[in-house]
């Protein structure tokens, strides 16, 4: 099946730009929405998810030019570890901005041009979506947020448009850079490469119509949070 035009969200980097390469090799076209210009020449429209204007800015400029989309990954995603007293009221904030209530705007903007389409919506949960850990309230908050928001959005919109939810496991990407060695995984520790888990990407988008993945879970086989 034709994957035809995604737009992911985070594509500049991580698993955003792992899945837009997997999308490229299978023969659709990747839109990339992320705050930094990605390599490549891939249509991009800058914006901050933070700020729902100017994502749904993105999302119309980016299907505008397009022709329309097809489909939907909502990979971006940041983070702000440590107990809750001590991790400052807008970094905690900017984390449930980008992650849920940016995914929610991405989605929302889109949904005209997938309802045409009868594309595809990937949301990018966590397994920190379905069980907790310390020093990850913000963390936490935004991914059970994105897991009730797809669940939801999948009841509301079925036999119109398709909706997967991937709840990823670790991986080796520069998400946890910046952050004090505490909150690193260890250097021993088996993470997935991305490019793996955008091939599950991949395979939800490629389902013939009526038929979806609804949840997806991709960690590394030795995955401490999981199950």
């Amino acid at each position: 099946m034709a994957l035809g035009n995604v737009l992911i969200t985070g594509g500049a980097s991580g698993l955003g730009a792992a899945t837009v390469e997997a999308v490229a090799k299978a023969g659709g076209q990747p839109l990339i929405i992320d705050r930094t210009q990605p390599d490549g020449d891939v249509p991009y429209a800058r914006a901050d998810l933070a700020d729902r204007l100017q994502a749904e800015r993105a999302v119309h400029q980016l299907a505008a030019d397009a022709g329309g989309l097809d489909a939907v990954f909502t990979a971006a995603g940041i983070d702000a570890c440590g107990p809750l007293g001590s991790v400052p009221g807008a970094e905690w904030e900017r984390v449930v901005q980008v992650n849920l209530l940016g995914t929610a705007s991405v989605v929302r903007a889109a949904l005209p041009y997938l309802e045409e389409s009868h594309g595809t919506v990937v949301t990018c949960a966590s397994t920190l979506g379905l069980r907790v850990a310390a020093d990850a309230t913000a963390y936490c908050a935004a991914k059970f947020g994105v897991v009730g928001f797809t669940r939801a959005l999948a009841m509301e919109t079925a036999g119109r448009v398709g909706v997967t939810m991937l709840i990823p496991g670790g991986m080796h990407t520069a998400f946890f850079d910046g952050r004090t060695e505490q909150y690193k995984p260890p250097a021993d520790a088996r993470l997935n490469r991305p490019e793996n888990v955008a091939q599950a990407v991949v395979f939800a988008l490629s389902q013939p119509p009526g038929c979806e993945v609804r949840e997806l879970v991709v960690c590394p086989s030795e995955e401490t949070s999981w199950p």
